[in-house]
């Protein structure tokens, strides 16, 4: 863990430098991104987390613009106004590109940096044509194994599953990024499951946290997989995951139509991403077509990651088991015929 309430992050080339009065929700932090510590970095962006009383008496009087179920927002004098309900208030100051959160609630604090490092993370490697992915993503023998699924879908759990078995690899549970050759970068955080589905899982290498809008979580610790983790993989398969009450799982072929649309959803859209609109706009929803550029990068390197990887749909059953290992048992055939 980290002692020095300092932690710098280099995240392919996007810098980030977190100061904190107290060590906790820092620490946490530093768990997420170990894989992205770096000793030095060069112009980052700083945050601070503060533990106190949310300042209000020196905030502008203004009038929120941008509204999240989690918080409510407006921008004046160049500096954008996050209130998270009374529970805790952020101020991300671009033009220092300094970022402070004011809260006593640890979860709070934790959840509020850890959501801004996202939307920065994100928007800093979309102008470098990196671009994520809503997707699992893992690692066979230099190939990446993609599983698109929709929140709450079943990803971490698949994820976790997978880990079971020696030759799979990690990359990312949630939102690996996808550069212009259509390789798979590597975007290792922390496996987030539901209660109930952490049986298999060392409970020293758990933690659970209370989130604003969707209640208990429970995280799978960075170390659990660090000695897994693979910076990047080449184009291999790509599955398009469904959910079934049946105990079986299914794998079957799928139309180009199908293997497209879930490209635009998931990469181009980012439906089911944090995007963080409410660090990202400045005055309203409308700066979004300003961003149409972006749009197309995304759209080309999904192209590309697509073109170059077998795409087939996957249909997940209630037994984890047997959806770990029927994945595990198609992947060996496929790779074992190339």
């Amino acid at each position: 863990m980290n002692d020095n309430k300092t932690v710098k992050l280099n995240v392919y080339g996007c810098a980030f430098q977190l100061k904190g009065s107290d060590s906790s929700a820092l620490n946490m932090i530093f768990s997420d991104f170990q894989f992205f510590v770096s000793g030095q970095v060069k112009d980052p962006v700083t945050i601070e987390m503060i533990n106190g009383d949310p300042p209000y008496h020196d905030v502008p009087d203004g009038v929120a613009t941008t509204y999240t179920p989690r918080n409510v927002s407006f921008t004046e004098d160049g500096r954008k106004y996050i209130d998270y309900s009374g529970r805790a208030l952020a101020i991300w100051d671009r033009g220092s590109r300094v970022f402070q959160i004011y809260t006593n609630d640890l979860d709070v604090q934790y959840e509020a940096t850890y959501l801004f490092l996202l939307s920065q993370i994100g928007e800093c490697l979309d102008t470098k044509k990196m671009h994520r992915i809503h997707a699992m993503a893992m690692s066979v023998q230099g190939k990446s194994v993609l599983a698109i699924l929709p929140m709450g879908g079943g990803k971490s759990t698949l994820c976790a599953g997978l880990l079971s078995y020696p030759e799979f690899k990690f990359l990312s549970d949630d939102s690996p990024f996808i550069s212009s050759d259509g390789r798979v970068h590597a975007f290792p955080l922390r496996l987030g499951l539901l209660p109930g589905n952490e049986k298999t899982i060392p409970a020293e290498k758990l933690r659970t946290i209370q989130r604003m809008e969707f209640g208990p979580k429970i995280l799978v610790n960075y170390e659990y997989f660090a000695d897994r983790v693979v910076a990047s993989a080449d184009p291999g398969i790509v599955f398009l995951g469904k959910r079934s009450l049946s105990m079986d799982c299914r794998i079957e072929p799928v139309s180009a139509w199908q293997g497209y649309k879930s490209m635009i959803v998931n990469c181009v859209v980012g439906l089911g991403l944090y995007q963080g609109l409410e660090f990202v706009l400045t005055h309203s929803p409308l700066e979004l077509l300003s961003k149409t550029g972006i749009a197309w990068s995304r759209l080309r390197n999904a192209r590309k990651l697509f073109a170059q990887s077998e795409v087939y749909e996957l249909i997940l059953g209630r037994d984890q088991e047997l959806n770990a290992r029927t994945v595990r048992e198609f992947i060996q055939d496929k790779l074992g015929k190339n």
